[in-house]
């Protein structure tokens, strides 16, 4: 065993050792927990932990080390304050939008308990799980009209969280006006960029401009606290109640089969029993720029008996004309078979990720 070796061979002791040692410092934590709970005591004691930081780091006699103890003591003592909330408050769940909007109705019908944390959009919800400021991320991956959500894809490819759960939400798309405000008087409907391709035929039938906005709940605020009776929203019944606003017509949607497929996130991957039945997995991958190299690809899928319900292509943002797919599809990456794939894929393909497994009935 060279020196390489027997160094790692020390990490890997001390790495055991550690985990040991940190799932005992977290049941104390939830001591504190319990006890801050009982009070009515903040989490975050700030004093105090600012001298015990002082103190312990005394412990370290290496000057170069002690600044890198310090980070890790103050690292140790975030992921305490965030189990802590954790106990206190159920799990926070993140999503893109505000009160009203659809992805918040999703959050709410799927866990009730937990604490719904808004976001400014798709970006900041999905760092806000991976940044341990949340537990989970709620984000929408697909309509049944529009297709596709590409940016949401996108942060699939380029971040580190894992799909668990997938649950599908109907969508009925209201128009909303302030009060009293008749159909003859809006000129304007405002909302996101889905909601109006959804009720596009309604707006062509009607004459109406649209402009877009981040949110259908927040387009739904903007026309609350307009003076202008001409601007209407297309957003959520919820919302029109929240804000005030008045439900003119219901269901406006092109179709009435409108779904929105949610997908949840977390920083933890959700590995199922090999045998375990029922399971999807989703793939995200590149392939080589030459002839056949996808066809290869997908025939490897096929041939372990993965059931491909899904394939989209995105470009890659950092090079042009190259893109990467997505898969999804039937079967367990963690079973035999799967593990099988997952060898075969590696050898005709440049990038492989997987993003994640989840139960058919489970979000």
């Amino acid at each position: 065993m060279d020196e390489l070796q027997k160094a790692r061979h020390e990490i890997d002791e001390i790495d055991t050792a550690m985990a040991e040692l940190f799932c005992r410092r977290m049941e104390a934590a939830r001591n504190v927990a319990a006890y801050k709970g009982a009070r009515g005591l903040p989490i975050l004691d700030a004093v105090r932990e600012a001298e015990v930081v002082e103190r312990r780091s005394l412990l370290v006699g290496d000057e170069t080390l002690r600044s890198f103890y310090v980070s890790f003591l103050r690292d140790v003592m975030a992921v305490s304050r965030r189990y802590q909330r954790h106990l206190l408050s159920g799990v926070r769940i993140a999503y893109a939008g505000t009160e009203g909007a659809f992805a918040h109705l999703a959050v709410r019908k799927l866990y009730p308990a937990g604490t719904a944390v808004a976001c400014a959009d798709f970006s900041s919800a999905y760092h806000a799980t991976e940044s341990g400021d949340c537990d989970l991320t709620l984000l929408p991956v697909e309509n049944s009209f529009q297709g596709e959500v590409g940016a949401v894809t996108d942060l699939m490819f380029s971040g580190t969280l894992s799909l668990t759960g997938m649950t599908e939400m109907p969508i009925t798309q209201d128009l909303l006006v302030k009060p009293g405000t008749h159909l003859s008087e809006v000129r304007t409907v405002i909302s996101h960029p889905q909601a109006l391709g959804q009720c596009a035929e309604y707006i062509r039938k009607h004459g109406l401009l649209t402009e877009e906005y981040t949110n259908t709940a927040l387009a739904a605020r903007f026309v609350a606290s307009s003076p202008d009776k001409s601007l209407a929203a297309i957003a959520s019944g919820e919302a029109a109640e929240l804000f005030g606003l008045e439900v003119l017509e219901k269901n406006i949607n092109t179709k009435n089969t409108n779904s929105t497929r949610f997908a949840v996130f977390s920083r933890t991957a959700h590995r199922p029993a090999a045998d375990e039945r029922g399971i999807h997995s989703v793939l995200l991958f590149t392939v080589p720029n030459h002839a056949g190299a996808l066809a290869r690809a997908i025939d490897i899928i096929g041939e372990h008996g993965f059931n491909m319900r899904t394939l989209r292509s995105r470009p890659m943002k950092e090079l042009f004309w190259q893109y990467y797919f997505y898969v999804e599809a039937e079967g367990n990456l963690y079973g035999p078979e799967g593990e099988a794939l997952l060898a075969d894929l590696g050898t005709c393909c440049d990038r492989l990720k997987i993003v994640g497994c989840y139960k058919k009935e489970d979000a």
